[in-house]
């Protein structure tokens, strides 16, 4: 049995050039592994909640040294001398120390870097691949492991666009008959065609946060219009090769209960909102739907799923946030199809396990998710072909700590081919 015999962390620079924690672990007999967490820039209230050192004097108060001492000191203490492959048991020794329901006392940032640390070298003493440790640890076995369809998200809107766009994410999804190699070259080919159109019409074609582009339209349908137009350009058929998707991101545009968007004259009352989603549906027939509506609105998801559900997939995130207790409410009243994962909104790489089992249960389908203020660890990958996950979102098919990501699910298709 190999056991924990040290951890530290330091403070790095996640892809929006904003302070993250970085924790490398180490095994009395040898093994390594390095965990970086990610941050998002649209956040919901019921995440749990990042430990910033609020110095304005440096990093304009953003920094996380704060975060990284408590890895170094307290957490540290208390995970040496633990075997790295009883990760529930460990986690909850992370939870206990914090002693807060949001994880605000150590913070989030810290404790997950320890968590997702944990998992790595567990992975490495017991000599598998992550996502192969993940899948015999949680699943029981590696049988009908496959990569996830890939959903990218080819235009930034909200607050990872320049303003211009009130949606946050415009994705293409390729048919989930293809092979991810084949997914991964169709997103590919549509989002280096969809830079041509863009600029053919004189729009701007520069990136946003996540890599997809943030061009200046009019309204949001409008940057429906020219993904279609590059997907056929591509040479593929809508809603056959390629299927499309939002990121409402609902609640940064709703006020008083009323949503205003561009395509719109007036503000939208709920009811008022959802039909407008079915007249989008109706014209580009979206596969998924995630955050349409704004993050507590419990009833008026479970109105949308009812009317809208069984023509798209009606995926929480904010509502959600990766949290036990906000999955349960919503499987109970039938207010999504499915879910959002992300482990940092929840802090340990164990919750966020439990909380994929039980939406899997309910028959969710379960996609595993990035954050908008990346790093290049592609941990994620591992995550999302272990616990079984139905898709992924880890951005644009472009940027470093992007790519990375999908790079590594190509390592994990091969492998997964070869072993067969």
């Amino acid at each position: 049995m190999s056991i924990i015999k040290s951890i530290h962390a330091r403070e790095i620079l996640d892809s929006r050039g904003i302070p993250t924690v970085e924790a490398v672990i180490a095994a009395d007999t040898g093994e390594e592994a390095t965990a970086s967490v990610p941050s998002g820039t649209s956040t919901g209230t019921s995440e749990a909640k990042e430990l910033r050192d609020e110095d304005r004097a440096r990093y304009g108060g953003k920094g996380v040294l704060k975060a990284v001492n408590n890895v170094n000191t307290v957490l540290a203490k208390a995970v040496i001398g633990q075997d790295p492959t009883r990760q529930t048991a460990i986690d909850q020794i992370l939870i206990d120390l914090d002693g807060t329901a949001d994880k605000s006392k150590l913070g989030a940032n810290a404790i997950l870097a320890v968590s997702q640390a944990v998992s790595e070298l567990g992975a490495a003493v017991s000599g598998k691949a992550i996502y192969a440790y993940l899948a015999l640890k949680y699943r029981g076995n590696m049988a009908g492991l496959r990569v996830p369809t890939p959903t990218f998200n080819i235009i930034n809107g909200g607050k990872h666009g320049a303003g211009n766009l009130d949606f946050q994410e415009f994705h293409v999804i390729p048919a989930t008959s293809k092979s991810y190699s084949e997914a991964l070259r169709v997103g590919e080919e549509i989002y280096q065609k969809l830079g041509e159109v863009l600029a053919y019409r004189g729009a701007i074609h520069s990136v946003g946060v996540e890599g997809g582009y943030a061009p200046n339209l009019f309204t949001n349908s409008d940057a429906l219009e020219l993904i279609v137009e590059a997907t056929m350009q591509a040479g593929y058929q809508p809603a056959r090769d390629v299927f499309y998707g939002l990121d409402v991101a609902a609640t940064s545009f709703c006020r008083g209960g009323m949503y205003t968007i561009k395509d719109r004259a007036g503000s939208m009352s709920t009811k008022e909102i959802i039909e407008y989603y079915k007249e989008l549906n109706s014209k580009f027939h979206l596969l998924v739907l995630e955050d349409p509506l704004t993050e507590d609105d419990f009833d008026g998801w479970s109105r949308l799923t009812r009317e809208i559900g069984p023509e798209s997939v009606i995926v929480g995130d904010d509502l959600l946030t990766t949290n036990k207790d906000r999955v349960k409410k919503a499987i109970e009243m039938k207010s999504a199809a499915a879910i959002l994962v992300k482990p940092n909104q929840i802090g340990t790489i164990s919750e966020t396990v439990e909380v994929t089992q039980i939406a899997k249960e309910a028959g969710w389908k379960v996609i595993v998710s990035h954050r908008s203020g990346e790093t290049n660890d592609d941990f994620i990958a591992d995550f999302a072909v272990g616990l079984g996950a139905d898709y992924t979102k880890f951005g644009a098919p472009a940027r470093g700590e992007r790519v990375a990501k999908y790079n590594r699910l190509l390592q994990i298709e091969e492998e997964l081919k070869n072993s067969q």
